[in-house]
């Protein structure tokens, strides 16, 4: 037997993003938010409303995508909760650090090993940002021995909307595009 829910917001799992940006002072900002994923082949999108780090956006024309991780967890949940506005200090007391993208104007937080770099393609009334990826960015502590990125060695978290929970990320357990075939 099913139970129903009614009308909720839960796709799952939701990525934990962390979106940097730069304010109107030059100082950089992150921002928490789970309502994000895939536009098109080469483009990203954020439900963010009304934040300063959409002012932010706007104003800067890009934005930077980090994906929350397992030892940040504490800090990605602080970013989320706390604005600028309120605390000046918000990157410090979470213990990140930034430096400038090298192909946007906007900030790689060095404590996450893997970064979008992003222009803004668009903004709608609604809050939605629509990011173009120029650049993707990750440690070589993350990479196989093929050089690609390792979700294994990630250690990811996803936001769990239901339980309003994160959770750990990573065990393979199939091959896309290949274990289907075993079927035909």
């Amino acid at each position: 037997m099913r139970k129903n829910f009614g009308k909720q917001s839960w796709i799952l799992p939701q990525p934990v993003l962390i979106i940097g940006t730069y304010g109107k002072d030059g100082k950089p900002d992150a921002m928490n938010a789970a309502w994000g994923g895939m536009y098109d082949d080469d483009k990203v999108v954020i439900c963010l409303g009304s934040h300063r780090t959409t002012e932010n956006i706007k104003a800067r024309k890009a934005f930077t995508l980090s994906f929350g991780d397992r030892k940040n967890l504490v800090a990605c949940d602080y970013v989320g909760i706390v604005s600028q506005t309120d605390e000046p200090d918000k990157m410090e007391k979470a213990g990140f650090t930034a430096v400038k993208s090298e192909k946007v104007d906007a900030p790689v937080i060095e404590q996450f090993p893997v970064t979008m770099e992003c222009k803004l393609v668009k903004f709608n009334e609604d809050g939605d940002v629509v990011g173009e990826i120029v650049n993707v960015s990750a440690e070589q502590s993350v990479l196989d021995e093929k050089g690609r990125i390792d979700l294994g060695k990630l250690d990811l978290i996803i936001f769990d909307p239901v339980n309003a929970a994160y959770r750990a990320v990573g065990e393979k357990v199939g091959n896309a595009f290949s274990d289907g075939k075993k079927l035909g």
